[in-house]
């Protein structure tokens, strides 16, 4: 029989069961672009409402995944593994993880993505270097591999084409938050990389596209199982996004603040971007079989951040991709914006509380990120923080520093971040940066409490 969108618009509207052909054929219509945009829409707010299966996110992410190109790394004759974080304000991981993994004697092909709601884009920030090319095909990224070890790219119309398209009505739609939508996005990117081993960076708290830890436990859960489905050794880090990652948020600001760390040059208030960063590195590099244990792992990763060979890939990698590296040399130098500003205080105390999502919607607002698929982004838009939660701070003093284009663009942002920042006359005690970690071992119990709460 023939079939029609709206048939299976309908028929998970009132939350029946897709099958594999039926998910394969909405999947060809997205990637062909013969379903309109409006039944696509529809459907992603059936499945948002209703939820998937496992064995239809299974069927949705294997669709996506053969929906176009698919790379194949054996040829290089190195473990390919990636990372991949569900979304935060000022995560910038990746740009350390990968040259760190690729230094290690790993592979990273990483396919990354733009700026989604309030959440920062690795693309965005790569673009900030003059020249950067994040449109490969799949053999100019072989290339790049095979020399550097290590290359971030964007998706092209050839490889996964129905998740270029379902991606940003996600973002047009209010469904970016299914735990089902968000796995098939990201493990069809993924497995479409053909990736050996895979780590997570699933993000909980009040920056995270998922705030309730049940919830992300259950997406990191999914999408181990996902993974190792696929034949593909995953793991996912549960981290703490309740305030933003390191001291910047935006784009080259972020880019700025990891070229510090690849350089050995630390700061009290990114701490924590470099310990995720280790602790992502080094289960990376655990999966590749380059270390007897995780723990062994992150010691490797710090070693080799340390001796400076992590700057060198990623250096080598930017300039295999066309970007000019002598911004490097003096990178708060090439941070240009037309106006900051301070944002001051208004009580002394203790900085008790943020709201990381409203952080990243004043930084998206600062021109950093963008309301819709195709806006330009402002290179040098961001913020930066001065303070960390728990930090004692004064009236009248700096909370963090806001960087736009135009004054105007300031006006908004202030509204927000006086909303999200809370001061308190007492701290309040801090969540762990490493909340949980999930594995092939434990991935069942996850599911299983998810299904019976």
């Amino acid at each position: 029989m023939t079939m029609h969108a709206v048939d299976l618009i309908r028929k998970k509207r009132d939350g029946e069961e897709f099958t594999p052909e039926e998910i394969r054929f909405l999947v060809r219509g997205a990637a062909m672009e013969t379903i309109p945009e409006e039944q696509l829409a529809a459907w992603l707010m059936a499945a948002f409402l209703r939820g998937l299966s496992l064995a239809e996110v299974d069927a949705l992410t294997t669709a996506m995944k053969l929906s176009g190109e698919v790379f194949d790394p054996a040829p290089l004759g190195r473990f390919a593994v990636d990372k991949h974080s569900t979304g935060g304000v000022g995560d910038k991981t990746s740009l350390l993880v990968a040259p760190i993994a690729a230094a290690a004697g790993l592979v990273v092909p990483m396919i990354s993505g733009r700026a989604l709601g309030h959440t920062g884009g690795t693309l965005d920030k790569l673009e900030c270097i003059p020249g950067y090319r994040t449109q490969l095909s799949l053999r100019e990224m072989e290339q790049v591999l095979a020399k550097v070890g290590a290359s971030i790219v964007g998706q092209t119309k050839s490889l996964v084409p129905a998740d270029r398209v379902l991606y940003a009505l996600r973002d047009r739609t209010s469904t970016v938050e299914s735990p089902y939508l968000i796995c098939a996005s990201i493990m069809s990117k993924k497995l479409a990389a053909g990736l050996n081993g895979l780590v997570l960076d699933v993000k909980t708290g009040s920056g995270a596209f998922l705030r309730r830890k049940e919830d992300a436990l259950f997406l990191a859960a999914l999408m181990v199982e996902t993974g190792e489905r696929a034949g593909t050794r995953t793991a996912a880090l549960l981290t703490n996004m309740e305030q933003p990652l390191g001291r910047f948020a935006g784009n080259w600001v972020e880019v700025q603040e990891s070229l510090d760390l690849l350089s050995g040059r630390r700061h009290p208030l990114n701490e924590d971007l470099r310990e995720v960063s280790l602790a992502l590195a080094g289960w990376m590099i655990f999966l590749g079989d380059a270390a007897k244990t995780a723990a062994a792992g992150r010691q490797r990763a710090e070693d080799i951040l340390e001796s400076g060979q992590a700057l060198r890939i990623f250096t080598d990698m930017v300039e295999a991709q066309g970007g000019d590296t002598s911004v490097f040399a003096e990178p708060e130098k090439f941070h240009r914006p037309a106006v900051r500003r301070d944002f001051l205080a208004d009580r002394s105390g203790y900085l008790a509380h943020v709201d990381c999502t409203l952080v990243g919607w004043a930084v998206q607002r600062l021109g950093a990120g963008r309301e819709r698929a195709g806006d330009p982004v402002f290179a040098h838009a961001g913020l930066e923080m001065h303070a960390k939660l728990g930090d004692k701070v004064k009236v009248g003093k700096p909370l963090c520093t806001l960087y736009a284009d135009f004054d105007g663009r300031l006006t908004e942002p202030e509204i927000l971040l006086r909303l999200a920042l809370v001061i308190a006359d007492e701290p309040t005690p801090a969540e762990p940066l490493i909340q949980d970690i999930i594995t092939a071992s434990n991935r069942k119990q996850y599911l299983e409490a998810a299904r019976h709460p």
